[in-house]
């Protein structure tokens, strides 16, 4: 039996195994494990790659948002608007930020937030929003940010699941005040251990995002502000300048393996493959299909040797963390029916095309039970 894991982190180190080796050691040799050249040639090509201008590395994307609403002066009694549909650091850091969390209803087919939902939620209390673009699809940001300067809010775009991902031919990440990315080991561009930045075109904004995760200053014991500690391992910074080349390569190769899926799927019934909106580019950081009988298919395939996901298996308005506000399913009813059908599927840019098949004779078979 044919073996598919989710995904293949070791392949993908043994694949560039000498260029990891070689800029740890470097590390090792200058003794720069914490800021330094490393981590000051990782925020400079960064920020070139996604095409900003300021580069603010941290120790994860978790800190990435929660230092960019610090920098932007949340505070008690404000609101931010994000998405019903997405991990719980988009949301946690709003209020571990000061504000208080207003989650929209998603899009039917791209899961991401829903521009119309996003108007109706706006009060005078409301400062920001904060749109998630969604296992590696953009989105509308057009609408998103024709919201915001009506009625003059921030926004920060979360990239944790969408580097290189393109809305309408230009990045995700360009379009609000900040964005913010993770270097999870999992992510399309991952460290080897927790990572993450914000970037910005803002420099006034970039400065204070800096001191911010800094411990208050740019230069050691001088501390402007209170701070806090986040900051990106020179380790890690290496290893992310070694695979960051790579990116675009591996990106094209998660897109192929996409349209493979999308081939062998869409013909299936009951199976719902993801659905890309015009003029967004999806990289594809997770394949996200949705079935009726999401976790009989999730066990049939896991009994044949095939890995999958949820990703996420409660939405967010529905979690214990938020029962304070007595969420109803009516008031999100997109992402409450999808949190019972959504399966993430086998994607790596390694993957091969016979593991891809096998997924979906299985999934074909299954169909045919």
């Amino acid at each position: 039996m044919l073996t598919v894991p989710f995904a293949d982190l070791n392949l993908q180190y043994q694949s560039i195994k000498a260029d990891i080796d070689s800029a740890i050691a470097a590390v090792i040799q200058d003794s720069a494990f914490i800021r330094g050249a490393y981590v000051d040639s990782f925020e400079t090509a960064f920020a070139a790659a996604v095409e900003a201008n300021h580069c603010v590395s941290c120790a994860n994307g978790t800190d990435a948002l929660y230092v960019a609403m610090a920098a932007l002066n949340v505070s008690a009694g404000d609101e931010v608007i994000t998405t019903a549909h997405s991990w719980i650091s988009t949301s946690a850091m709003i209020t571990h930020a000061g504000a208080t969390v207003v989650f929209c209803d998603t899009d039917e087919d791209t899961y991401t937030i829903d521009p119309v939902a996003v108007e109706s939620a706006i009060t005078p209390r409301t400062v920001g929003i904060i749109p998630v673009h969604l296992y590696g699809q953009p989105a509308d940001m057009d609408a998103i940010m024709a919201i915001a300067r009506k009625h003059n809010l921030w926004v920060v775009e979360d990239c944790a699941q969408a580097h290189l991902a393109r809305y309408k031919g230009r990045l995700v990440g360009t379009f609000g005040n900040a964005a913010t990315y993770s270097f999870y080991p999992g992510k399309n561009l991952g460290a080897m251990g927790d990572a993450g930045a914000i970037v910005t075109n803002d420099p006034e904004l970039a400065g204070g995002m800096a001191m911010l995760a800094r411990h208050g200053g740019l230069t050691k014991h001088q501390h402007v502000i209170e701070g806090i500690n986040s900051r990106l391992d020179g380790l890690q910074a290496a290893i992310l300048l070694a695979k960051l080349p790579h990116l675009p390569q591996w990106t094209r190769a998660r897109q192929a393996a996409a349209a493979v899926f999308d081939a062998g799927l869409n013909q299936i019934e009951d199976i719902e493959v993801p659905r890309v909106a015009a003029g967004r580019e999806h990289v594809y950081h997770l394949y996200t299909v949705q079935h009726p009988r999401r976790d009989q298919l999730a066990a049939f395939l896991g009994a044949n040797g095939v890995q999958t996901a949820v990703n996420y298996p409660t939405a967010l308005p529905f979690l214990s963390a938020y029962s304070r506000f007595a969420h109803r399913p009516q008031q999100f009813p997109n992402a409450y029916r999808q949190q019972s059908r959504i399966l993430s599927l086998p994607m790596f840019a390694e993957i091969t095309r016979d593991q891809q098949h096998t997924v979906v004779n299985l999934i074909r078979a299954f169909a045919e039970s």
